[in-house]
């Protein structure tokens, strides 16, 4: 195993553990809004200081950037930097509901080189290092084979923090739902990127993500033999996001029509 990827595995398992011990205790926990419909609880920043501290002493040097803390270690000559979602699901980690992850990707000059997404709930931990494939539980996954959103299951998530942009979203949300067989809502954008990864969902589309909620996802696709593009079919990342085997990807941007996106889909 790569070794960077080796000392993400152990921070995602000791911020896991936390995170099994207090799912749905909300009354051994604090509970707030970081805004409307966004939850942030005494267990992300205690997972994200353990993922941190891990990190940090095997490579002090690197930069850490966390969801809740910001970039909490700088170093601008250092050309790596981690990328933390202590919680990803915070939500269904408040409630009880047993679909949440640590995620952690390290990026080298802007380049994805390492990916963990970790389950502690069903002890599934999905992998990637650039080059190498990307794996669950020890075992290689591939995307799904199909080649059209027809007979296709397809996550998403609606755009519940950014509600202005609901009118936009739901009409391309319509048309989807024309072409498929089924949609999925999990509550973890980093679990639907590595389903997608495994060939549980055909693909996955949402808008308005931060990179600390698909960095390592990404590259878990990626190395999985998909791909991650915007709404519009760019490689660039601007928090739109879709997932998915090439075909299936260039088939949703189609259902889509770039020509007519409003321009917060763009």
């Amino acid at each position: 195993m790569h070794p960077m990827l080796n000392i993400a595995v152990r921070a995602a398992r000791a911020a896991g553990n936390i995170i099994a011990k207090n799912l749905g205790e909300t009354h051994s926990f604090d509970v707030s809004e970081k805004r409307k419909d966004d939850l942030v609880t005494s267990i992300d920043k205690e997972c994200e200081k353990t993922i941190v501290s891990v990190l940090h002493k095997a490579y002090p040097d690197h930069n850490i950037m966390g969801e809740e803390g910001g970039l909490v270690h700088k170093n601008e000559n250092s050309e790596f930097t981690w990328i933390i979602d202590p919680i990803d699901g915070t939500t269904n980690f408040v409630k009880g509901i047993p679909h949440v992850a640590v995620s952690i990707g390290l990026m080298q000059n802007n380049k994805n080189m390492v990916g963990v997404v970790f389950n502690p709930m069903t002890n599934e931990m999905f992998i990637a290092s650039r080059g190498d494939g990307a794996s669950l539980n020890g075992r290689r996954i591939r995307v799904s084979d199909l080649t059209s959103t027809d007979g296709a299951i397809i996550a998403t998530a609606p755009p519940v923090r950014y509600r202005e942009r609901m009118n936009a979203y739901m009409g391309i949300f319509h048309k989807v739902v024309d072409n498929c067989a089924d949609i999925r809502r999990s509550g973890s954008a980093a679990l639907d990127l590595c389903y997608v990864a495994a060939g549980r969902y055909d693909a996955y589309f949402e808008q308005g993500l931060k990179v600390w909620d698909f960095c390592a996802g990404e590259l878990i696709v990626r190395e999985a033999g998909g791909i991650v593009t915007d709404f519009v079919g760019s490689p660039e990342k601007n928090g739109n996001i879709v997932a998915g085997n090439p075909k299936i990807v260039q088939s949703l941007i189609k259902i889509f029509d770039p020509n007519t996106l409003d321009a917060s889909l763009r």
